[in-house]
């Protein structure tokens, strides 16, 4: 069945192409993508769902991987929707407003997102090296005030960039090569000096990417410090494994990060479809992972998804 062309012609929206070059097999590649959406959005509710029934898991280190389960239902549901009409039915059309609000909410959700992660990492840093305090340093109000200020820290970031993105003009071409809107992609089309624009994105990233990450692995560093000082190597394992699955998902998600990221600013001999699926792949495979990863790392968790699972 030939796909609906529900591409609009009106010069207030913007064409979001897909996948440029592999138009044909749209629908094909919608298949792993609509599998990894409802694998990733099943294994975080099911994550949400078990921690709000169990009161033995409402402890802060669970809640603050609710926290990133709502940020990974967030950036997949952001994204997929969309591409898949456009796989499906071929509905390229996006309005102006619609594109800016898409380009900030997944911004936002990025860098709250990694401050999350910032802040579990100094969570196992208080449990590891201060574990006699970390009862009265760490608690469920704390918890609440850092996810409000990991939320305050994203709005402030994100929003001056916004709102310079709609102050620029734009060009007659208004087709983005691309399967959801994202701030370059907005560049690109303006006629006026996207000189600011592009120095601010470059601050959001170093200060997202390199001064998180910087407070990551400084936080990992003390741990292995403090973990290196304890003689009993029983009491070494059981430190080392309540970091596992947090480095895990850290891994996932900074690496590809910072990889799709240089290659959006510099690698110009990428072929734009490589890159594009690269993007997509890494907004869903990674809220598809983090689930699996502490599933596994977590015995607690593990025990009480697998009750819940049996009652389905």
């Amino acid at each position: 069945m030939a796909p609906f062309n529900l591409t609009p012609s009106n010069t207030s929206t913007f064409i979001l192409t897909g996948i440029p070059g592999l138009e044909a097999a749209h629908v094909w590649i919608s298949i792993p993508f609509t599998m990894f959406y409802i694998l990733g959005l099943w294994g975080n509710v099911m994550l949400l769902y078990v921690v709000s029934k169990e009161q033995t898991l409402q402890k802060p280190m669970y809640l603050l991987l609710c926290m990133l389960a709502l940020t990974d239902i967030a950036t997949s549901t952001a994204v997929v929707p969309k591409t898949l009409f456009i796989f499906w039915f071929n509905f390229k059309g996006i309005t102006v407003g619609g594109c800016l609000t898409q380009t900030f909410f997944l911004s936002m959700v990025s860098v709250m997102h990694s401050a999350i992660l910032v802040t579990m990492a100094f969570d196992r840093y208080v449990a590891i090296c201060n574990p006699l305090r970390y009862a009265t340093i760490i608690r469920k109000g704390q918890i609440a005030k850092l996810g409000i200020l990991c939320l305050i820290k994203a709005v402030l970031f994100i929003l001056p960039m916004t709102l310079l993105l709609s102050r620029l003009p734009f060009c007659a071409n208004r087709v983005i090569p691309h399967t959801f809107c994202e701030p370059i992609a907005l560049m690109k089309l303006s006629c006026g000096d996207i000189t600011l624009h592009r120095t601010y994105s470059l601050v959001i990233m170093f200060v997202v990417s390199v001064l998180d990450l910087s407070l990551i692995v400084l936080s990992y560093g003390l741990i292995i410090r403090a973990v290196l000082r304890i003689s009993s190597k029983k009491a070494h394992q059981k430190a080392l494994n309540t970091c596992t699955a947090h480095i895990c998902v850290m891994l996932t998600y900074y690496t590809p990060g910072l990889f799709v990221n240089l290659a959006h600013l510099f690698g110009q001999s990428i072929a734009s479809h490589v890159h594009i699926i690269l993007v997509n792949l890494y907004l869903l495979i990674s809220p598809m992972l983090n689930p699996v990863i502490y599933g596994v790392k977590s015995k607690e968790l593990r025990d009480k998804l697998g009750k819940y699972t049996c009652r389905m």
